[in-house]
């Protein structure tokens, strides 16, 4: 059996910015906290940062909006001086008056000797690292020409950037980019981390994520609910060990239904990671012409061509769609499986063409313990929306692709997603390096064997995703990004499900 840890790790909540707002001053005052003291909190955090990520360095340029972020970066910038930096500190709009805390903060900044510059695009060439402390959590719409001037050149410049609790520019609940938006090497977040900036553009624009709870943390999460958790290998204890007496047959028995004629790697694909997250039996239903491809070098499968309706009652759980293809013998295998679940319920994940076929399935009835698979674009298709709408708001998609199709939902991407109808979660794991064919055909393997070895499907699906990232990053780690192949995850999903 498997379990999930219960952790206390502030690290793995998320919520929106509005509750951050709304929550992080009650929670200061459950402490007897003054909000400008975590103004003073963040700001020497946010200059510990570039410290520790960037040593040894003299020139700081800081960038500074009129809100409460505005108020971190005149502390940052304090902090810096007060450590003999060289130190530039930019406004935007420099003439615009600053009120409460951000007031405060600009004052100490100025009696310090510091002073308020008006942007020049030379001054990015003499700064060792940036601040970005331009716009916070509260913006929305498109940017104004003036931030998107200066967000524009701070991306084009070499320079390092530490971004103040969001990167400027980009919407801290959906990881949207509102037309520009800085691209961060680090992004240091308060209180209490944001939904966007843990998947899609979000993730990308952070660069690496730093939490820090200015001391309330605790306070701030007896308050405020969280909307979605943070995913990690670590939270789970993973599946229970065998019992000696075992055989085969008590590790569920997977079939996979795919591999159209030509279409053999997919489903293989999926098989064989079954077998290696230790599925007893797997069966493979594929077009004939593909048996001869899916069987070579992997006798431990079993390939058929004939018997579907044998071969589903046969099985504890059913893969469909990798490698299914679209055309009238894929229709009519799509078909004859979901009215045979629909009889006979039992655990299945639809992925691949399986999805886009259940797209254009005006009879679709609901499957009760069914898991689907979509990237952005089988998303879109079944939504019938655009995919940039799907990238724009990852978790409000995710959520009506489960309550639509009555199912856990695996949006898959830069921070997969797991919606359940009710919770969502997001992993952490994954690298630009799994961009690559058959990384999704794999994790459906992975889903298909948790779930035949019994699993509930909503934590099958929470420690699939987090396994199948994290053995995608230990590869990365060991020999790059570039070149990694869906196969060689094997061996560490392997080495990962037996701990």
């Amino acid at each position: 059996m498997l379990q999930k840890i219960d952790s206390s790790s502030l690290t793995q909540n998320l919520y929106r910015a509005e509750q951050v707002r709304l929550y992080e001053k009650a929670a200061a005052v459950t402490q007897s906290i003054e909000m400008y003291t975590l103004m003073q909190r963040a700001g020497k955090a946010i200059f510990e940062q570039c410290v520790a990520f960037i040593p040894n360095v003299d020139n700081y340029l800081v960038f500074v909006g009129v809100g409460h972020n505005a108020g971190d970066g005149y502390i940052a910038a304090l902090h810096a001086k007060l450590a003999g930096k060289n130190v530039t500190l930019c406004a935007v709009e420099p003439k615009r008056d600053v009120h409460g805390d951000a007031a405060r903060a600009k004052q100490a900044w100025l009696d310090s000797g510091g002073k308020v510059d008006v942007f020049d695009v030379s001054m990015l060439t003499r700064a060792d690292v940036i601040i970005d402390a331009l716009l916070g959590t509260g913006i929305n719409g498109t940017l104004r020409k003036e931030f998107a001037d200066v967000i524009d050149a701070i991306n084009l410049s070499n320079t390092q950037v530490v971004s103040v609790d969001v990167p400027s520019g980009l919407d801290a609940d959906t990881g949207e980019s509102l037309g520009q938006c800085i691209q961060a090497d680090v992004t240091i977040t308060f209180v209490g981390i944001k939904m966007g900036l843990t998947t899609g553009i979000g993730k990308q624009s952070c660069g690496n994520l730093v939490f820090n709870d200015l001391g309330i943390g605790k306070a701030f999460a007896e308050l405020a609910r969280s909307d979605a958790k943070a995913l990690d290998i670590a939270h789970f204890e993973g599946l229970s060990p065998r019992p000696i007496n075992s055989h085969k047959g008590t590790y569920g028995r997977l079939l996979c239904i795919g591999g159209n004629a030509g279409m053999s790697g997919a489903i293989r694909l999926s098989a064989e990671a079954a077998l290696r997250m230790g599925t007893g039996l797997v069966k493979v239903y594929a077009h004939r012409e593909s048996k001869i491809q899916i069987c070579a070098g992997r006798p431990e499968l079993m390939v058929i061509s004939d018997g579907l309706d044998e071969a589903l009652k046969w099985a504890t759980c059913i893969v469909v769609g990798p490698g299914l293809g679209q055309n009238e013998w894929s229709k009519s295998i799509f078909d004859q499986v979901m009215d045979y679940v629909q009889r006979s319920p039992k655990p299945i994940v639809i992925d691949a063409d399986a999805l886009n076929l259940n797209a254009v399935n005006t009879s679709f009835v609901a499957l009760p313990d069914c898991v689907m698979t979509p990237h952005a674009g089988e998303a879109a298709r079944l939504l019938n929306v655009a995919v940039d709408e799907v990238e724009s708001n990852r978790f409000n998609y995710a959520r009506q692709c489960a309550q639509r199709y009555d199912a856990v939902c695996v949006l898959k991407g830069a921070g997969s997603i797991v919606d359940d109808q009710q919770h969502s979660w997001v992993c952490r794991h994954g690298n630009p390096g799994m961009a690559t064919a058959g990384m999704g055909d794999v994790l459906t393997g992975i889903l298909g064997a948790l779930l035949a070895q019994g699993v509930d499907s909503h934590l099958a699906c929470q420690y699939g995703v987090s396994l199948h990232a994290k053995a995608g990053d230990m590869i990365a780690s060991k020999y790059g990004q570039r070149g990694m192949l869906a196969s060689d995850l094997f061996e560490t999903m392997r080495v990962l499900v037996n701990q």
